[in-house]
C-alpha cells in the first residue's frame, strides 16, 4: 500500500465519510445492515433480561418449582444470578475478543447462550434454573462487551456513535419481545391450574431462534480491520476496510484511515515493546491490566468507562424495570393493568425513545445528549419521589396524583433511553488505544453488570424501608451526572478512535511526541500541505488526492 499525500484527509477524516446522523447511516447502507445483524446480540441480552419476570408470575412455574415460587429471596435471586453471569462474562471476553477476535468471540458467546437457554427450558430443579441462568448470563456478558467494541471498529467516525448506539436499541427489542411473549402465553392452558407447562417453558426456549441465527451469521461477518492490524494482518485489514467503505481502494480517504490505525498501532508496539521485553504472555496481559490504573492518560478513561457504568445503573433504571410493577401497585393499579403499564408500556417508551439517539448522536454529541438526559431524568425522580411523599397512604382517593406519578415513570424511561442509555455503550468502546481496548471495555462492562446486581438487590429493601426516600437516593446520582458531564466527561464526537489521545493525553511525553512524530514520517503521513477545514475544500482535497494516488 503506498503513502498517501494529504494532511487535508488526515484532518478531515471525521467528516470524510459524508454526513452525520441518518442521512450518514442511509448512505453508509452496507455498515448500518452489519451493524443491525450484530446487534441482535443485544436482543439475546433484552430477551433474557425480560422474559424471567413474566415466567416467574405463571401459575404452571409455580405449580412446577413451588419453593421459588413462594420465596422472595430465592427469586431475587434467580433474577440477579444472570448479571452476576454477565459480570463474569464481560470481564473473560476482553482477553478472548484480543486473541480470537471479536467476531469469533460472539459466536463463542452464543454457543455458550444456547446451552444456558436448552437448560433454563428443560429445567426440572431450582438448581438446575440457577446454573442455567448463570451460563446464560455469561455469555450475555460476554455479547454486551465485543458488540459495542466490533461496531465501534467497523464504523467511520462520522457515524460511530449511532451504530454503536444499535445495542441499546436491540436490548429494548429483546425486552419488549419477552414481555408480550409471556403476555399471549401465559394463556396456553388458561392462567389457572390448567395452565400448561408450555406456557413458561416455551419463551424460554423461543430465545435459541436469534440465538441460532447471529451464530450462523457471524460465519459471514468481517473481522475488524483494527483486530486485523494488531494481528500483523495488514493486507488484509486493508482489504476489510475498503469492502466496509465502499469506495476504491485508490481512494485517500481509506488510505488515510489505514494509515492512522497502522500508525496507532506502531506506536502501541514501540511504546510496550521496551516494557515486555521477555515477558510471558500472561504478564503482558496483566501489565496492560494494570496499566488502565497506572498510567494517567489510562486511568482517566478507565474512570470515565466504569463512571458511566456504575451511575448509569444508580440512576435507577433496572430499579423501574425490575420493580416497575411494585411500584405501580403502589399507586393503586391492580390486575392486568399493571402489566400492560408497568412492563408493556414502559417497554414500548424504552424503544422509541432510543431512535432519536441513533439518529441524531453523531450530530448532537455525546455530552449535550447526557446532560439534557440527566436533567429529565433528575426532575421525573424529584416528582415521582415527591408525589410519594405526599400521597402514599391516600392513593386510593387521589387518582390523579396516582397518574401523574406513572405518567412521570415513563419520562424518566424516556429520558434515560435515549441519553445514557445509549452513550454508556458508545464512550467506552471508543476511548481507548488498540493494546487495551478490548481488556479496558471489559472491565467498563463488567462494572455495569455489578452495578446492576446491586441495585436489584437492594432496590426491594429500599421501597420497604425507605418507600419515596428511593427516589431521592437515585435523583442524587441523576444530578451527580450532570455535574461530573459538564466538569469532567470530555465531547468524543466525530473524532477517530486513533486520534482519542489528543483528548485524553497518551503520547504528550517528549519520548512518545517524538516517536509518534517519527512513525508518522516513516508512513509519509506528514509530506503533506495544509488546507482549509472548509468542507467543500476538504471534499475538493478528497478527488484530487484519490486521482493522485
Amino acid at each position: 500500500m503506498s503513502p498517501v499525500t494529504g494532511a487535508a484527509v488526515s484532518g478531515n477524516l471525521a467528516n470524510a465519510y459524508g454526513p452525520s446522523g441518518y442521512k450518514g447511516l442511509i448512505k453508509e447502507h452496507y455498515i448500518l445492515a452489519l451493524a443491525c445483524f450484530a446487534s441482535m446480540g443485544g436482543v439475546l441480552f433484552g430477551y433474557d433480561q425480560g422474559v424471567i419476570s413474566g415466567v416467574l408470575v405463571m401459575n404452571s412455574f409455580a405449580k412446577e418449582f413451588p419453593a421459588l415460587a413462594s420465596s422472595p429471596t430465592l427469586q431475587g435471586w434467580m433474577v440477579s444470578v444472570l448479571t452476576l453471569g454477565a459480570m463474569f462474562g464481560a470481564f473473560i471476553n476482553g482477553p478472548i475478543s484480543d486473541r480470537f477476535s471479536r467476531r469469533w468471540s460472539i459466536l463463542y458467546a452464543n454457543v455458550i447462550f444456547l446451552i444456558g437457554s436448552v437448560l433454563q427450558c428443560a429445567a426440572q430443579s431450582v438448581a438446575m434454573i440457577f446454573v442455567a441462568r448463570f451460563i446464560a448470563g455469561l455469555a450475555v456478558g460476554m455479547l454486551s462487551m465485543v458488540v459495542p467494541l466490533y461496531l465501534s471498529e467497523l464504523a467511520p467516525p462520522n457515524i460511530r456513535g449511532s451504530l454503536v448506539a444499535l445495542q441499546q436499541l436491540a436490548i429494548t427489542i429483546g425486552i419488549m419481545v419477552a414481555f408480550w411473549l409471556d403476555y399471549g402465553t401465559q394463556y396456553i392452558g388458561g392462567t389457572g391450574d390448567g395452565q400448561k407447562q408450555i406456557a413458561w417453558r416455551l419463551p424460554l426456549a423461543l430465545q435459541c431462534v436469534p440465538s441460532l441465527v447471529l451464530a450462523v451469521g457471524t460465519f459471514f461477518l468481517p473481522y475488524s480491520p483494527r483486530w486485523l492490524m494488531n494481528r500483523g494482518r495488514e493486507d488484509e485489514a486493508f482489504e476489510t476496510l475498503v469492502r466496509l467503505r465502499r469506495v476504491s481502494p485508490n481512494d485517500a480517504r481509506v488510505k488515510m484511515e489505514m494509515l492512522e490505525i497502522k500508525a496507532a498501532r506502531m506506536f502501541e508496539q514501540e511504546t510496550t515493546g521496551t516494557k515486555n521485553d521477555g515477558k510471558s504472555a500472561f504478564k503482558i496481559a496483566l501489565s496492560e491490566y494494570l496499566e488502565l490504573i497506572t498510567l494517567p492518560h489510562l486511568r482517566k478513561r478507565t474512570i470515565i468507562a466504569c463512571l458511566l457504568q456504575i451511575i448509569q445503573q444508580f440512576t435507577g433504571i433496572n430499579a423501574i424495570i425490575y420493580y416497575a410493577p411494585q411500584i405501580f401497585q403502589s399507586i393503586g393499579l391492580s390486575g392486568n393493568s399493571v402489566n400492560l403499564l408497568a412492563t408493556g408500556v414502559v417497554g414500548i417508551i424504552n424503544f422509541c425513545s432510543t431512535i432519536p439517539a441513533i439518529l441524531f448522536l453523531d450530530r448532537w454529541g455525546r455530552r449535550k445528549i447526557l446532560i439534557v438526559g440527566a436533567i429529565g431524568m433528575s426532575i421525573s425522580q424529584l416528582m415521582v419521589g415527591t408525589l410519594f411523599a405526599v400521597y402514599q397512604h391516600s392513593w386510593l382517593t387521589h387518582t390523579a396524583a396516582g397518574w401523574a406519578a406513572c405518567v412521570f415513570v415513563w419520562i424518566y424511561t424516556s429520558n434515560f433511553a435515549f441519553s445514557i442509555g445509549c452513550v454508556n455503550w458508545v464512550l467506552p468502546s471508543e476511548m481507548f488505544p488498540p493494546a487495551t481496548r478490548g481488556k479496558a471495555v471489559g472491565v467498563a462492562i463488567a462494572c455495569n453488570w455489578l452495578s446492576n446486581f446491586v441495585v436489584a438487590l437492594i432496590t426491594p429493601r429500599m421501597l420497604h424501608s425507605i418507600t419515596f426516600g428511593t427516589f431521592y437516593f437515585f435523583l442524587v446520582f441523576c444530578l451527580g451526572l450532570i455535574v461530573w458531564v459538564y466538569f469532567g466527561v470530555p465531547e468524543t464526537k466525530g473524532i477517530p478512535i486513533e486520534e482519542m489521545d489528543k483528548i485524553f493525553g497518551g503520547n504528550a511525553g517528549e519520548a512518545d511526541y517524538q516517536r509518534m512524530a517519527d512513525i508518522r514520517v516513516r508512513l509519509g503521513m506528514d509530506q503533506t500541505r495544509d488546507i482549509s477545514d472548509d468542507k467543500n475544500d476538504a471534499t475538493a482535497c478528497f478527488v484530487e488526492e484519490a486521482g493522485n494516488a
